[in-house]
């Protein structure tokens, strides 16, 4: 704040209309120029970078009262516009202050193993690679893979739920949670700037700069109600000769309201969908959202759970028995973190004492699977289009069995070995409880299309979709294909919301009109994303089209109410019914009511099953 503005403008207006009464002539005229000084030089400033504003209008209400004599209706002016600047100041910066709280603070050290030693070093000195130890108590300083130990988190910071999660090997781990009980040894994948409480810093912090359609649409018109004013005002001096309803005109302007109500809603409305366990990274992904009405799902970890369990293994080769099938998928899978890999070594662990296959270095395709040499002889696992049509495994020996297995909430993982499909381990992966009432919400909302996407059979992905409620179902997809098909959806005027979780996700993400990531899905599917859950809850989308369709709403209605309240001041102005006092009370105690109201403004929940 410079010298005049803020309390210190409040404090000289107020003194010099207390006191120029009393004061002679020449020293009405300088107190009044040096408490209005700072609205002046704005008024001069504005016009000098932008034209004529609403800043310009009232800095010329205060001259014309200056040049009359007028000096308490300079004075009185001067001191509501003051205390209008100062409160619509302290409502943007609460805005500012209730999304800048989502920030979670570091505590700046973690231990750290170095060999058989553990270290205390500062946060910011861990690297990609180092191996964490977080102890009860401490804050997760990194995030990362659980290598070893058991503890419960509290995650509340970063998700909002209350009860704590049991981590263990093969867990996610975020930085910002606290360990309440026990010992975990992290392996850090995102130190620094690339943690998520530093990611979500950033998005914040990028987001009270961001501007939604609605505000560019306030803005150009109240641009273009300036003219209007001004018109108004030289048609009343021209007929009436009056420069009392003048001043009372230049008074009042649209510009303040329409500029400043705006953004302030979509802050609030940022700041309550952060607290509900949602990251919003725009007030344009909101209003996009507002305005959704065809919601992609991918399958897996999205309307499912993504926590599978090995329900089944068949060996195609006489030679291996299930076990070793097993022993070997895992041997290879325990080298990565993705829920199916996890499963996989989950099931060899609880079988005991199996054997570990001895291999090479292992290549990750993304989106198809993985390969590794065992004994010189070549061991790919993944997706049947990966072994099938980019590995050219034959599957004639596996024809008569597919059958076998028609349970949609199955999953297959094919294991190909030295050229022949050796065996198929089944996973299930249950719906998520919530994702049928996550569909009915939306539709009540006026979503018109729900849409699911996998690369699973026709059989399965029709029975899921007729049990969940969908409205259309595409399978067998290749990962470049679900991006094709966000964009299709999104051609028909409509806008198009995609929800997924995967690495393969992210070209859909980023093809639809709104990407919307799973709190547990892979960082580049969340960085991909316009909205991010906090929470593993799909419900939560529901919450957050809600939160957006009441945001738009208030945008809309509270421009409208704006416009009506400043055009009724204006015609009362003219017609000589309202003073220069009154015009600016009424205007500048308007625009700070509709701020406040935006500001605080509660939103109705949608009610949950």
């Amino acid at each position: 704040m410079g010298f005049f503005d803020g309390k210190g403008a409040i404090k000289r207006a107020a003194v010099a209309l207390a006191i120029t009464p009393f004061l002679p002539p020449p020293l009405k005229l300088a107190l009044t120029l040096a408490a209005s000084f700072g609205a002046l030089k704005r008024g001069v400033k504005a016009i000098k970078k932008e034209g004529v504003t609403g800043e310009t209008m009232e800095a010329a209400a205060i001259a014309i009262s200056i040049a009359r004599g007028n000096f308490a209706s300079a004075n009185a002016t001067n001191l509501l516009i003051a205390i209008s600047q100062n409160v619509e100041n302290a409502i943007v910066r609460r805005s500012d202050d209730l999304l800048l709280s989502l920030n979670r603070p570091s505590s700046g050290l973690v231990w750290a193993k170095r060999g058989d030693q553990e270290t205390r070093i500062e946060a910011d000195e861990a690297r990609i690679g180092d191996v964490i130890v977080a102890y009860a108590g401490d804050t997760i300083e990194v995030d990362g893979i659980v290598l070893s130990g058991t503890a419960a988190v509290n995650e509340a910071a970063m998700t909002g739920e209350s009860l704590s999660v049991r981590k263990e090997r093969g867990a996610k781990a975020m930085s910002g949670t606290i360990v309440e009980e026990g010992r975990i040894e992290i392996y850090a994948e995102a130190v620094g700037a690339d943690r998520a409480t530093a990611r979500i810093a950033k998005v914040v912090a990028e987001s009270l700069s961001s501007r939604s359609q609605s505000q560019y649409r306030a803005n150009r018109l109240a641009d273009r109600l300036i003219p209007f004013s001004l018109g108004l005002t030289a048609a009343t001096f021209l007929l009436s000769r009056d420069l009392t309803k003048v001043e009372a005109l230049l008074q009042t302007d649209y510009s303040c309201a329409l500029r400043l109500t705006v953004p302030v809603a979509f802050k609030a409305a940022m700041y309550r969908a952060g607290k509900t366990g949602l990251l919003v990274k725009s007030a344009e992904s909101l209003e996009k959202l507002a305005k959704a009405s065809v919601f992609i799902f991918d399958k897996t970890g999205t309307i499912t759970s993504g926590e599978l369990e090995v329900v089944e293994i068949i060996s195609l080769n006489d030679a291996w028995s299930k076990d070793q099938i097993l022993a070997l998928a895992a041997s290879i899978e325990e080298h990565y973190f993705h829920p199916i890999a996890q499963a996989i070594v989950e099931a060899a662990r609880k079988e005991g004492d199996m054997r570990h296959f001895q291999h090479s270095s292992v290549e990750f395709i993304v989106a198809h699977g993985v390969f590794a040499f065992v004994e010189g002889k070549k061991v790919v696992i993944g997706s049947r289009h990966f072994l099938e049509e980019d590995e050219g495994v034959d599957f004639s020996s596996y024809k008569t069995i597919a059958a076998q297995f028609n349970d949609a909430n199955l999953t297959p993982l094919y294991i190909g070995f030295d050229g022949a499909l050796l065996g198929v381990v089944w996973l299930k992966d249950e719906p998520r409880k919530e994702s049928k009432a996550a569909l009915l919400a939306l539709r009540k909302l006026g979503v018109k299309k729900c849409v699911m996407l996998t690369g699973d059979s026709k059989e399965k992905a029709i029975a899921l979709s007729n049990e969940l409620g969908f409205d259309e179902r595409y399978y067998e997809l290749k990962p470049d294909e679900k991006a094709k098909i966000a964009k299709r959806l999104g051609k028909n005027g409509m806008v198009c919301a995609f929800v997924g979780d995967g690495i393969n996700d992210a070209p859909a993400l980023l093809s639809a009109d709104v990407g919307i990531a799973m709190q547990k899905g892979a960082d580049i599917a969340k960085i991909s994303a316009d909205i991010t859950l906090l929470k593993d809850d799909i419900f939560l989308l529901a919450d957050a089209k809600s939160i957006a369709e009441q945001t738009l709403s208030r945008v809309n209605s509270g421009s409208k109410t704006m416009i009506a309240v400043n055009t009724a001041i204006l015609c009362f102005a003219a017609i000589g019914i309202l003073s220069p006092i009154s015009t600016a009370f009424l205007h500048n105690g308007s625009t700070i009511a509709t701020l406040a109201i935006s500001a605080l403004r509660g939103f109705k929940n949608i009610e949950r099953p």
